[in-house]
């Protein structure tokens, strides 16, 4: 019996491996596309903050609490979405988030003040929770380990393209049609590529990872690992507590840098079209990098944990930095220091994601991604009202960026105390 389900499982394998080719790169185009798309809906606040601020007249406590609105939607949504991408699959799954999301971007159009922009926020965040959880199963579903870290920094780049084209699209359209028509803009993006995922994404998940298997058993990637068991390891919490340290510094960078350019540099809506450019455009490399970095050490013999926990130690000395660019008179200077931090950000975020495929089956990433995630939106909702307050009463970025440079390291430790050989967390079989 054992010996068939073996016959088996390398036939699927054999099949399935000739049938996704380079399809499988195809489908992380698509999530790098949804995450541009994704991004570019969710800094249209941050770049218009200076211009909403006149027409509405918020001040930084009241944007700090619809940052507050969106990021307790996003905690709550990827709970549930993580939980939804591992019951219906990720097709279904992210075709709901994205419609959901796009339809609350468009809906800002149509607020007028800031209950009406927490609410539109809030549905935002709810919607947008689902991007990291599907895309993340997607990965671990269609890639083999050793590509896992790769074609996560690649799609998840997309994450700094978005806030790259956001000045062109949003400052274009805000200065020939208004803000509300931009808002309107961005959320049709999003349905627009949900054409395409619907068109393209036909063929099945093909990856029968043995890697991901080892100590998981084979009814792991069968069966829906309840929660009980998934919040009673280790290495569960190791990735949780990584994104709830770590995921608010890029709110950080998110929402505020735009604020801080202006505040600090003068730097107006269209102005910031080139400093943004620069700095998104280093993350995009630095994605794209951190993936690579762990995947060519893996490549090269070293093991599972050398490879991951190096990459995100370099990563997380890059940030600290970031410790300074308050301080610095010069422009070009402050946004050098900020574009390094952010690079070593997305670094750090697609390592981050590529050890829970490390160490969980297929069956459980969405629901462990839904979980990090949803801790990580915590941190970064604390994080923001820390962030308004702060900006209030002292005027000034420095505590904030103290912040900024301390908490890679520091969670880096904590991940290896928890996990220090990264083991893949082990399920007993299931019965039947």
């Amino acid at each position: 019996m054992i010996s068939e389900e073996i016959v088996k499982a390398e036939t699927c394998e054999a099949v399935t491996s000739n049938q996704n080719g380079s399809y499988r790169w195809v489908i992380c185009g698509l999530l790098f596309l949804i995450a541009t798309v994704n991004y570019t809906a969710r800094h249209a606040i941050g770049l218009l903050k200076p211009t909403l601020q006149v027409d509405i007249g918020w001040n930084e406590i009241g944007y700090s609490n619809i940052i507050f609105a969106f990021q307790l939607a996003y905690a709550i949504g990827f709970l549930l979405f993580g939980k939804l991408m591992d019951r219906i699959g990720a097709r279904k799954g992210f075709s709901w988030s994205v419609a959901l999301w796009s339809v609350a971007g468009m809906a800002h159009a149509l607020a007028s003040s800031v209950l009406a922009f927490g609410l539109a926020r809030f549905a935002l965040g709810l919607g947008q929770s689902g991007n990291f959880p599907a895309s993340i199963k997607t990965v671990a579903e269609w890639f083999p380990k050793k590509e896992r870290a790769l074609a996560t920094g690649i799609f998840n780049a997309g994450a700094n393209i978005g806030p790259v084209i956001t000045p062109f699209v949003v400052g274009w359209t805000t200065l020939r049609h208004g803000w509300r028509m931009a808002f309107v803009v961005t959320g049709a993006m999003g349905l627009l590529w949900l054409v395409f995922w619907l068109l393209l994404y036909r063929l099945p998940a093909p990856i029968l990872d043995a890697e991901s298997s080892k100590g998981s058993g084979a009814a792991a990637r069968r069966h829906e690992i309840p929660w009980a068991k998934l919040v009673s390891r280790r290495q569960t919490w190791a990735f949780a507590v990584g994104k709830f340290m770590t995921d608010p510094i890029w709110w950080l960078f998110l929402f505020w840098l735009p604020d801080f350019l202006y505040k600090r540099h003068k730097i107006t809506l269209l102005g910031a079209g080139l400093p943004l450019f620069v700095i998104y455009g280093m993350a995009t490399a630095g994605s794209i990098g951190g993936g690579w970095l762990s995947s060519f050490l893996l490549k090269r013999g070293w093991t599972v944990n050398e490879s991951r926990k190096t990459a995100m130690g370099v990563c997380a000395l890059a940030v600290v930095p970031i410790m300074f660019a308050s301080r610095v008179s010069s422009l070009w200077l402050a946004v050098a220091l900020i574009a390094l931090a952010v690079a070593a950000h997305q670094g750090w975020s697609a390592n981050m994601f590529t050890i829970a495929t490390d160490m969980f089956p297929s069956s459980a990433v969405g629901s462990v991604v839904g979980l990090g995630g949803m801790l990580g939106a915590v941190g970064g909702l604390l994080f923001a009202k820390m962030t308004g307050y702060t900006l209030q009463w002292t005027e000034s970025y420095m505590a904030v960026f103290i912040v900024a440079g301390s908490a890679y390291l520091a969670a880096l430790a904590i991940i290896h105390m928890l996990v220090p050989k990264m083991e893949p967390a082990k399920f007993d079989a299931e019965p039947g």
